[in-house]
């Protein structure tokens, strides 16, 4: 590993479970030299990407909340789609969601929610696995074919276990199904006792960038309702498509 990588690689260790480690903590993780991890701590906490809690103690920097207020002011992607997502909400009691594809995850960017007390596991900044929920199904659908098949070399069990497929043929043609609608829905994945609905979300060329989705507090839904709430959010998906452009 590049030393630089080395440095960057710090910032993967904090998470929900573990939002503070020691600099014995760190090393312990990360190898290299105690010299060298105090140069790449050093380098990171001046450029505010991390903070000293205690003597010794780190947890992310003030930096990442500067970085948030930018993205959510600029994001051209996020910029179309807020006022649609609004009005989503606005008529169907739930939560929409703006997701993007991330390493092998997908995480929610933007949020917006209806005014009854309803709340989604799904929420802003958290990543979800890629092969469950409707907002991630809406993104993985569209994978190339390459890409395809180097996820099912990685993760073959996993994707059974989701129902996706127990073969690269039986995944791609799963797959193919959910893209006939050019929606997806499903009950429970994510959030026990919800339906999600998503479409997908292109970027240039085409290219597989984000979801778009609504996650409302029912199951068992009618075919005509579930149609038309598919159909809207395809709709919208679409036109965050050619906003964002």
């Amino acid at each position: 590993m590049l030393s630089n990588e080395r440095m960057l690689s710090v910032l993967d260790l904090f998470d929900l479970e573990q939002p503070e480690w020691t600099f014995d903590e760190i090393g312990a993780r990360i190898e290299c030299g105690r010299s060298t991890l105090y140069r790449h701590i050093k380098l990171l906490v001046d450029a505010g990407l991390l903070m000293t809690v205690t003597e010794s103690v780190y947890r992310l920097g003030p930096r990442i909340i500067e970085f948030d207020h930018q993205i959510r002011a600029t994001d051209p992607l996020i910029r179309a789609a807020r006022p649609l997502m609004g009005e989503i909400v606005r008529e169907e009691a739930g939560v929409s969601l703006l997701c993007r594809r991330y390493r092998d995850r997908v995480l929610c960017v933007h949020q917006e929610a209806s005014t009854t007390h309803f709340s989604s596991n799904y929420e802003r900044g958290r990543a979800r696995p890629l092969l469950r929920g409707a907002a991630s199904l809406a993104i993985l659908m569209h994978f190339p074919s390459h890409q395809l098949a180097k996820l099912y070399d990685q993760m073959p069990e996993a994707l059974e276990d989701a129902g996706l497929g127990s073969s690269l043929t039986e995944l791609r043609a799963n797959l193919r199904a959910m893209r006939q609608n050019g929606w997806v829905t499903t009950e429970g994945q994510v959030t026990p006792g919800v339906t999600g609905i998503a479409a997908p979300v292109f970027g240039r060329g085409d290219e597989i960038s984000a979801s778009l989705s609504l996650t409302i507090p029912e199951t068992g839904l009618s075919d005509e309702r579930r149609e038309a709430l598919g159909k809207r959010i395809l709709f919208c998906a679409r036109v965050v498509t050619s906003a964002s452009q």
